[in-house]
């Protein structure tokens, strides 16, 4: 099979605050990424979401990885694909979504 990614992609395991539709004032769902790269990301959610949803896409870089103070990655996207997975007895979703277009943040977020 040929890779057919544009960008690379990192194994990251980060937490993720999504909103459905990318809404500010819209409810948020809770998940871990698996890989990112600057034009998408695969993340695990244990609620429902379908392709096509839009989403507003939240992550922190630990100073860790950033080498120096927390990053704050905010995200605006769309599901590509979903794959349920039973881990442990309990049903998580695999979301593959597209990054549309992305902001750095140093410091505090506005809103998360």
């Amino acid at each position: 099979m040929t890779e057919r990614r544009a960008a690379h992609r990192y194994d990251l395991s980060l937490p993720v605050i999504i909103r459905v539709p990318y809404d500010k004032d819209g409810p948020t769902r809770n998940g871990k990424t698996r890989d990112i790269s600057t034009r998408g990301v695969y993340f695990t959610i244990d609620q429902d979401l379908a392709a096509g949803a839009e989403l507003d896409i939240t992550l922190t870089l630990p100073a860790q990885i950033t080498r120096g103070t927390e990053v704050f990655v905010r995200a605006q996207g769309k599901v590509v694909r979903v794959e349920k997975k039973n881990h442990d007895g309990s049903l998580h979703l695999g979301v593959a979504a597209v990054i549309e277009r992305y902001d750095i943040i140093r410091g505090e977020p506005d809103h998360v």
